[in-house]
C-alpha cells in the first residue's frame, strides 16, 4: 500500500482543514495516509496573543520520518508570498536526507492559503515545490482535471500548482466546498501517481 505523508503548518486552522481534505482524497485512492505537522517556532506568548490554533490533533513530525513515505504533500499558509518560517525551518534541517538522496524519485505536492485572492498563493506553492525538486521528487500539481478551479460564479482558490484556499484578511473565511474538493482531487492524484511509480 502506498504511504502518503501530509505535512503541514497551520496558524489558524485553515491549512489543518485543507490537510484533512487532502487526506480524504489520498485515502479514496487506496493510500495509507499519515497527517503530521511541523513544530511551532513562535514563542508561546506570541502564539497565544495572536490567537493561533494551538489545539491541533496532528502529531509533530521529525525530519527522519520523511524517508519512510512514498509521497509527501506539504501544506502551509503564505507569509509575504512564500512559505512561513515554521515550514522553512523544518525543511532547512533536511540536509542529511538530501545528501544521501533519501527522497529521490518520491512524489511531492503542495497546497496553501492566503488572506486574499492575489495574496501570493502561487509563489507560496512554488516556494515549497522548489524544495521538493531539490530533493529529487516528482511533483504533482492540481491539473484542470479539477474543473472547479475554472469557476467564476464564486470566489475560490485553486491553481495548477496546487490546491489553495482564501482565508480572508482576518482569517474569517473557512475553506469552501469547492476548495476542499480541489484538495481531495490533488490528494487522490498524488496517491495514484505514487502507486504507479512504486507498483
Amino acid at each position: 500500500m502506498t504511504k502518503v505523508l501530509i505535512l503541514y503548518y497551520s496558524s489558524y486552522g485553515h491549512i489543518e482543514t485543507m490537510a484533512s481534505a487532502v487526506a480524504e482524497g489520498a485515502k479514496r485512492a487506496g493510500a495509507e495516509v499519515t497527517i503530521k505537522r511541523v513544530p511551532e517556532t513562535a514563542p508561546a506568548e506570541v502564539a497565544q496573543a495572536a490567537h493561533f490554533k494551538l489545539d491541533q490533533a496532528a502529531p509533530v513530525c521529525t525530519v527522519d520520518e520523511l524517508a519512510d513515505f512514498d509521497a509527501i504533500i506539504l501544506g502551509a499558509p503564505t507569509r509575504y508570498g512564500r512559505m512561513p518560517s515554521q515550514m522553512a525551518a523544518f525543511l532547512d534541517q533536511t540536509g542529511g536526507l538530501w545528501a544521501r538522496g533519501a527522497l529521490n524519485g518520491k512524489v511531492g505536492a503542495a497546497f496553501s492559503s492566503t488572506g486574499s485572492q492575489h495574496g501570493g498563493q502561487e509563489t507560496t506553492l512554488f516556494s515549497m515545490i522548489t524544495n521538493l525538486l531539490h530533493f529529487g521528487m516528482v511533483v504533482v500539481g492540481l491539473p484542470y482535471s479539477f474543473q472547479g478551479q475554472l469557476r467564476i460564479d464564486e470566489v475560490t482558490g485553486g491553481s495548477p500548482y496546487g490546491a489553495t484556499t482564501i482565508a480572508g484578511g482576518k482569517g474569517e473565511r473557512q475553506p469552501s466546498e469547492n476548495e476542499l474538493e480541489g484538495a481531495r482531487h490533488q490528494g487522490e492524484l498524488v496517491a495514484r501517481t505514487a502507486a504507479k511509480l512504486f507498483a
